[in-house]
């Protein structure tokens, strides 16, 4: 009896711990929810903040075409293609690159991403430049010619751009580095003979052609000669 006397108040003690332990544990839940609660607000808040001011430094650009379409002229085409080149050329573009550069001045680099296609104009073949004689087809051709020499705006870009302290650059050295880009690919795809392949590359399909309509013998010239 004297053994239960004694434990008896050791097991209020536990009991009253529990208690206390079991409270506590109550209130720091509810603290954290609380606190969560309370700062969840703030913490979407500066998420939006942040939002908003990244759309304000790096806005997207609003494109509103003009409803009204003028379609200026509409011409048939003959066009035979009969080769392509892709090309891309690096451009340097600069103004003011001197002792007032780091002032002034404005560079920017400018890689053009393009293509040149090129072929014959079948339109300008007349009725009078084609024969039959002793069994051989012979077809006076055009000259070859490029059709198209544009940058391709998708993978062109500026790579690198700077201007000086004092001035906010040149508007339209970005247009002139398009064009001289545009330019230097037409350039390049002359150099290396486009013309020339162009004009192999039509003799060779149209031979192939006149061959299966039945023409055995072909044979071409050119206009200038």
């Amino acid at each position: 009896m004297n053994t239960n006397k004694n434990l008896l108040p050791w097991i209020l003690v536990v009991g009253v711990l529990v208690i206390l332990i079991a409270t506590a544990m109550g209130v720091v839940l509810t603290i954290q929810k609380t606190t969560q609660q309370a700062v969840q607000p703030v913490s979407d808040m500066a998420s939006s903040l942040s939002t908003q001011v990244a759309q304000f430094l790096h806005p997207t650009p609003t494109v509103l075409p003009d409803p009204v379409t003028i379609i200026n002229q509409i011409r048939p085409l003959a066009r035979l293609e009969t080769i392509q080149y892709t090309i891309e050329k690096v451009i340097t573009a600069e103004i003011g690159q001197n002792a007032l550069a780091p002032l002034f001045g404005d560079r920017l680099l400018f890689v053009g991403h393009g293509y040149v296609i090129a072929g014959i104009d079948l339109s300008k073949i007349r009725s009078e430049n084609i024969n039959y004689e002793d069994g051989i087809l012979v077809i006076r051709l055009p000259k070859a010619e490029v059709f198209i020499a544009t940058l391709d705006n998708h993978q062109s870009y500026v790579y690198d751009r700077e201007t000086g302290l004092l001035t906010h650059g040149d508007i339209n050295l970005e247009t002139t580095a398009r064009q001289a880009a545009e330019d230097q690919i037409k350039q390049a795809a002359f150099e290396d003979g486009i013309l020339e392949q162009a004009q192999a590359n039509a003799e060779i399909y149209l031979k192939s052609l006149l061959n299966e309509l039945g023409y055995s013998e072909v044979s071409f010239v050119y206009t200038d000669e």
